[in-house]
């Protein structure tokens, strides 16, 4: 497979959106904060949609369809992200034997954009590696991942196994890792994998967001 992209988005590779997780430092659900007059589950949806194409949600409640998106139950509520991850795969497998990938995205980071994710699918697409996730200059990203639907097995495996930090999953799958020289051009402000796990994360991104607008 290539790198190509679609009319529609990245080729063979269908967007992710986690949601429902326990928000408990934010101290409400973090899919309904709002964010430039939108929701941030229905801002990230509609972002994944301008880059990849198809869009679904993994959460625990059906209560967070924004629209047309369809909600995928997670298998595992409440055991965290790697659950969700998984049933997004297994949900991808089952939907269509042409797709090969899953861009997986959680709902708390306002600062991603289209052109990121799209280069983020097609570099999945084009690289023998199970997994691509980019390395910020905080560490790894693994909210913000492209998946191969091949290894969802080996993921289950490992899940079942009691593995729940996404982290450990990259010491058992083949990875490549996207640097600054990958990124870097998308994120001119330095705020590409902000995420809002606190209040206080929540005002500091829209302050952000506020002194970016022209």
């Amino acid at each position: 497979m290539t790198g190509e992209t679609t009319k529609a988005g990245v080729a063979n590779c269908v967007g992710y959106v986690l949601a429902g997780g326990a928000s408990s430092r934010f101290g409400s659900d973090k899919a309904f904060a709002q964010f430039n007059g939108k929701a941030m589950l229905v801002r990230m949806c509609e972002l994944l949609r301008t880059a990849i194409g198809e869009v679904r949600i993994v959460a625990s409640s059906s209560g967070y369809a924004p629209g047309e998106t369809a909600v995928i139950p997670d298998l595992w509520p409440g055991e965290g992200p790697l659950g969700g991850i998984i049933t997004a795969l297994e949900d991808a497998q089952r939907h269509d034997a042409t797709t090969t990938h899953c861009l997986i995205v959680s709902c708390d980071m306002p600062f991603l954009n289209a052109g990121w994710l799209a280069y983020l699918g097609a570099r999945a697409a084009a690289s023998p590696a199970q997994i691509a996730v980019p390395r910020s200059q905080y560490g790894l990203e693994p909210l913000c991942a492209c998946w191969r639907i091949s290894e969802v097995a080996a993921l289950r495996q490992l899940f079942e196994g009691g593995t729940r930090k996404v982290t450990e999953v990259f010491t058992h799958l083949d990875t490549e890792v996207l640097d600054e020289a990958h990124w870097k051009r998308f994120d001119s402000a330095g705020r590409l994998f902000w995420n809002m796990n606190t209040p206080q994360d929540y005002q500091s991104a829209l302050a952000a967001f506020a002194e970016e607008r022209p």
